[in-house]
């Protein structure tokens, strides 16, 4: 990346979230842009990479900046999400609508909460790998790693069980709206998801209305009738968000963390004969191959960030992939190790918007590696057949994950 004289990064334009070489393999890049400078342009999307640890955690906690893209300047992205309506959504709503949406839907997510769920996670996870068990081998991202995901989640919502398939492919769909490339006919596919999705729980809360279920859909009614003042759309776009995030982005986390353990060993021994170490080895999974590669957040007035001036409304790229190796933070960031101290990885991000499902997504994760260690005690990777990565900007997670077991 090269520097101006005053030492401040010059725009470079072939440098983009949206590179499908970057997609499949950030990491080369992230290393090569953060020991240049602190802050990057990108010059396609049209705001700024921010790429050390500091300036990343700083960014994610600070109340100066904001979600919403109608404060955004205008651009491709900026156009992308009001075109998809996400400025309707929880993840992209400030204070104070998003601190009350949110208090509304937390109670359900609260590590005390989840780990209740912990006992359902394993009976879904042992039925899953017991379907695939008198197999030589499979593809543990079809098998496990994204039903996992869909049925714990649609299963608090009120999902009927026969609507799973079609949940997981409209929420794989939804993800791809957030990148302002995406060719004609797969913006029209992801655009008919969307309103299909909102259509589908429009017509459940009806439904949920007239008779109340023991979910998540219906305490939500419960609390919206209470006069908390959770209205009809933002209760569609809020079950929408829960979807999503619920179960695309632990889908990849399960499915990173086993490909590192394949790929290292001596880290999968060391988990195999210390199984109490799955929720470090978790942790690590999460600093060393984030799901969530950057978040996003706007300037509400002009600042400086590692030298560099940015201008209010512009958008800003917190790159946790980067941030989570930082070797300012992180020693021998590049190692994978399930044993590593003080893994404090940004991935579920900080500040007001950190991530409402972590404390899921950790149940999720320890209870399936942690199944699938202990059914296969030969888990290894075919050799016959490569990973092969989805190309999603601004995330990270696997399409294919083969593997042999006998």
């Amino acid at each position: 990346m090269s520097q101006g004289k005053s030492g401040q990064p010059t725009p470079e334009s072939e440098l983009t979230l949206g590179d499908p070489a970057f997609t499949a393999d950030p990491y080369p890049t992230l290393t090569s842009a953060r020991s240049s400078a602190g802050i990057h342009r990108d010059g396609v999307w049209g705001g700024w990479w921010v790429v050390r640890h500091p300036d990343v955690d700083a960014l994610l906690r600070s109340s100066g900046y904001v979600k919403d893209p109608r404060k955004a300047v205008d651009g491709p992205y900026t156009q992308t999400l009001l075109a998809m309506g996400w400025q309707d959504s929880m993840l992209f709503m400030d204070a104070p609508d998003h601190t009350r949406v949110r208090a509304l839907v937390n109670k359900a997510f609260t590590p005390r909460a989840v780990e209740t769920l912990r006992p359902r996670v394993q009976a879904i996870t042992d039925a899953l790998l017991a379907a695939v068990a008198d197999r030589e081998g499979f593809d543990l991202m079809p098998a496990l790693a994204a039903p996992l995901p869909t049925i714990v989640i649609a299963e608090m919502i009120g999902v009927d069980p026969e609507d799973h398939g079609r949940f997981k492919e409209w929420s794989d769909d939804l993800v791809l709206g957030f990148d302002p490339a995406l060719p004609p006919e797969v913006r029209e596919r992801v655009t008919r998801s969307a309103e299909a999705l909102r259509a589908y729980f429009s017509r459940a809360i009806a439904a949920r209305r007239r008779a109340p279920r023991d979910d998540l859909m219906s305490r939500l009614i419960a609390v919206q009738e209470e006069g908390d003042r959770l209205t009809d759309g933002e209760m569609v776009t809020t079950l929408e968000l829960l979807l999503n995030a619920g179960n695309v982005t632990t889908t990849d986390l399960i499915g990173n963390g086993v490909l590192a353990l394949l790929r290292h060993p001596a880290e999968l021994e060391k988990l195999r004969r210390e199984p109490d170490l799955i929720a470090n080895a978790v942790e690590e999974m999460l600093r060393y191959d984030t799901p969530v590669v950057a978040t996003d957040r706007i300037g509400t007035q002009a600042v400086t960030i590692a030298g560099c001036p940015v201008r209010a409304g512009e958008w800003l790229w917190p790159v946790i992939a980067a941030a989570n190796r930082d070797p300012a933070v992180f020693p021998d960031p590049d190692r994978f190790d399930v044993a590593r101290e003080r893994v404090q990885h940004l991935s579920f991000g900080a500040g007001p918007h950190y991530c409402l499902g972590a404390a899921l997504a950790r149940v999720e994760a320890q209870v399936a590696i942690g199944a699938l260690l202990a059914r296969f005690p030969r888990l290894r990777l075919d050799p016959g057949a490569e990973p092969r990565y989805k190309i999603v900007p601004g995330f990270r997670g696997l399409a294919s994950l083969p593997v042999l077991v006998s």
